[in-house]
């Protein structure tokens, strides 16, 4: 059974697994087989900001590229959130273009970002990555229609037990990000939490990679 990695910065080229591989459009690397695309509002440079949206808006147009991501909003970053949110909907604009998933950094922006889904009336499906926060916000953002995306704060937070039990198995994602540990080290951990096997879990998980990325986006 294959792993499907909802996000990471490093491409291994593993055989059994389908890794959504973060890239920025000023560091594009076209041997990665398979990515996301977008502008991290971390690194949100005015000087180059049409340049960017405008490579993501030729990948996004590409099989290869299976999300807009990561983008998003945080608070606690001294970039102005008035900029973020002009930058974030631009690419929401440029999702909806090429009807691809959006794959979110949040931090401490829950109801802005609920209050631009609702105001722009996003379509395509939305996964808030690395999720850390407590069951009443994963409630919220469920109720809202989210994904939600596990892997480093599952591994090292053991309270987030809780949380991730409360996701339908239908709404949720693993992921390695940055982190140090292997994928099949989250899955272990995320089977057990769900008191299932790993092959259960790998079932569950191409079902919702499936159903968010498209059945022609998997390993066969």
């Amino acid at each position: 059974m294959p792993y499907f990695n909802l996000h990471t910065h490093k491409y291994t080229n593993n055989h059994n697994t389908l890794e959504l591989v973060n890239q920025y459009p000023w560091e594009f690397d076209a041997s990665i087989p398979q990515y996301s695309i977008g502008i991290h509002p971390w690194h949100i440079d005015v000087a180059r900001l049409e340049s960017d949206l405008q490579l993501i808006d030729e990948k996004l147009a590409l099989p290869e590229c299976l999300a807009l991501g990561e983008c998003g909003l945080d608070k606690r970053i001294e970039i102005p959130l008035s900029l973020q949110i002009e930058v974030f909907e631009k690419q929401i604009a440029l999702a909806e273009k090429h009807q691809k998933p959006l794959v979110l950094h949040l931090v401490a922006a829950f109801q802005e970002l609920i209050e631009i889904k609702k105001r722009l009336n996003i379509s395509v499906p939305i996964i808030i990555h690395g999720f850390s926060k407590n069951e009443q916000v994963a409630r919220e953002l469920l109720h809202n229609g989210f994904y939600l995306s596990f892997g480093k704060y599952l591994l090292r937070n053991p309270e987030l037990k809780e949380v991730f039990l409360s996701v339908p198995n239908d709404r949720f994602f693993l992921e390695t990000d940055m982190i140090e540990e292997t994928l099949e080290e989250v899955y272990e951990l995320a089977a057990s939490y769900k008191k299932i096997t790993i092959d259960a879990l790998q079932t569950q998980v191409e079902e919702n990679w499936r159903k968010v990325f498209g059945k022609n986006n998997t390993i066969s």
